[in-house]
């Protein structure tokens, strides 16, 4: 199935992950809505909804840059009204804005954690409730970039206020899964196998050593246009790995998605 025609509304789209599905869907000819805080370049940063924007606009697809935080509800509902309008309606969410701090509970500032759960728990109901009158309509979806419920306890050990808060964002996948079942509407959670090549990655989560072991943004764009192009609740209420849903697709070859062809992958948070 095809995505031309679609319209998404992608929160943290600005670059990294949520940029590459911004653009694979555009190659298709879908609507995207970019929606993130980066409205201007960053010294460390590259990428703005604006040129995220004009990204997809090359690549085939129609754009909308809305600069937005998704910790203001108000905001969030008037962006979604905005992209409806704009685009005649709303036929998928991904909850891709994250905040992350790999830190225990002994010295992580509580103001962190706020952070950390009102932009990854918090904002999956926040930006869902809003998108809800327009995806009952297209009887669209919801896409959280969250992971597998593990409760191995070593991933809490060292940083359960980030585990905490990611696994919100999936329990929330699997409440509203069956909460949004009489709506037609497919809700899923998508978390990659091996770590992904992005800021957070080289800022906060282990620097150039670990991009070195890690994939390119692009295997996780390839999976959620999987989900996103399915129809009639035929992916719902599953908490995801990229590479596994590829394979179930058909796809055998993930070479391509290295970041380094000699560097030895490593397994993401929450994957054993």
């Amino acid at each position: 199935m095809s995505l031309h025609g679609k319209t998404l509304f992608i929160t943290g789209a600005s670059r990294g992950i949520g940029r590459e599905i911004a653009l694979r869907a555009a190659r298709d000819g879908a609507n995207i809505i970019i929606a993130a805080k980066s409205a201007e370049a960053h010294a460390k940063l590259p990428g703005t909804i604006h040129s995220v924007a004009a990204e997809v606009e090359a690549a085939g697809g129609q754009a909308l840059a809305v600069q937005l935080d998704v910790r203001d509800e108000e905001a969030v509902k008037a962006a979604m009204a905005q992209a409806a309008e704009h685009f005649g309606g709303i036929d998928a969410l991904i909850n891709n804005a994250g905040a992350i701090k790999l830190m225990g509970v002994e010295h992580l500032p509580p103001k962190r954690f706020d952070l950390m759960f009102q932009i990854n728990t918090r904002a999956v109901m926040v930006c869902s409730q809003a998108a809800l009158p327009y995806l009952k309509k297209s009887q669209g979806h919801i896409l959280s970039l969250s992971p597998p419920l593990n409760l191995d306890p070593k991933w809490f050990a060292n940083y359960g206020p980030y585990t905490t808060t990611k696994y919100g964002m999936s329990m929330l996948t699997l409440g509203m899964h069956e909460e949004f079942k009489k709506y037609g509407i497919s809700v899923n959670s998508l978390w990659p196998k091996t770590v992904i090549a992005t800021a957070a990655i080289e800022f906060e989560a282990g620097g150039i050593a670990v991009m070195k072991a890690a994939r390119l943004p692009a295997i996780m764009a390839d999976a959620a246009y999987a989900i996103l192009s399915s129809r009639a609740r035929s992916i719902s209420g599953r908490l995801l790995i990229d590479e596994a849903l590829l394979r179930e697709q058909g796809q055998s070859d993930f070479e391509h998605y290295r970041y380094d062809p000699d560097g030895k992958l490593m397994t993401d948070l929450f994957v054993d």
